[in-house]
């Protein structure tokens, strides 16, 4: 299967480079190129992309507004947006994450880090590399002074729906570490972990596992550490 692949970025010094990147590989196309929020938001229903390279700052609508509006279309949840950013924009990368985008990636990564991002968002799972992203997930949630009253009372709620393996599951999926680290981890098969981590996802009605990791720090599950 052939991955169709967005790009919406302003700069279009910076989109060529994508493309050509993008449209070297046997399994991915670029099916369309975006200079603002709103543009991406048409040619993503237009041109029945799966995946979006997303750009948090654009002019007009930005990056943040288009993900929310294309996550928000149930004719477009087979759609995974995964926000590109230069790291200088940070408080906006959870907003990313709550509005249902697949994770994050650096504008100064490497070619293969962008296409594995791809192929984990068209797969359907979360970006949750390179490392920083849990840090930064974890510093930003941290904002305020870190008390019991900034946590989401209704996502902590909502916890309760979870078997105790499903909360075991989940504080280690926040961790960022994979199905297989967390089979090993916890002695169960990585089977067992993927049913674990998709009835964690139904319960709590994340689309995929970035929501997962936002929402075990909202409801207090697990507690952010900034050094």
């Amino acid at each position: 299967m052939t991955i169709r692949v967005l790009l919406a970025d302003d700069q279009a010094l910076l989109r060529s480079a994508f493309r050509v990147l993008v449209d070297s590989e046997p399994d991915m196309e670029v099916v369309g190129e975006a200079s603002d929020g709103a543009e991406a938001v048409r040619l993503t229903r237009d041109e029945r992309a799966d995946v979006v390279l997303m750009d948090i700052r654009m002019p007009g609508t930005d990056g943040l507004a288009a993900t929310r509006l294309i996550t928000a279309d149930p004719g477009l949840a087979h759609v995974r947006v995964v926000m590109l950013t230069t790291f200088e924009v940070d408080e906006y990368v959870v907003q990313s994450l709550r509005a249902g985008a697949s994770g994050f990636l650096g504008k100064g990564a490497e070619p293969e880090e962008l296409l594995n991002a791809i192929r984990i968002a068209a797969g359907g799972e979360a970006l949750l590399s390179p490392a920083a992203t849990k840090g930064l997930i974890a510093k930003f949630l941290a904002q305020g002074d870190g008390s019991d009253d900034e946590r989401d009372p209704a996502r902590a709620e909502r916890l309760d729906a979870l078997t105790g393996r499903e909360r075991e599951v989940l504080v280690q999926v926040a961790g960022g570490h994979s199905n297989d680290e967390i089979a090993e981890r916890l002695e169960v098969s990585p089977l067992t972990v993927k049913t674990h981590v998709n009835r964690a996802m139904a319960k709590l009605g994340a689309r995929d596992r970035a929501q997962l990791v936002v929402i075990a720090y909202e409801s207090g599950l697990v507690r952010p550490r900034v050094d």
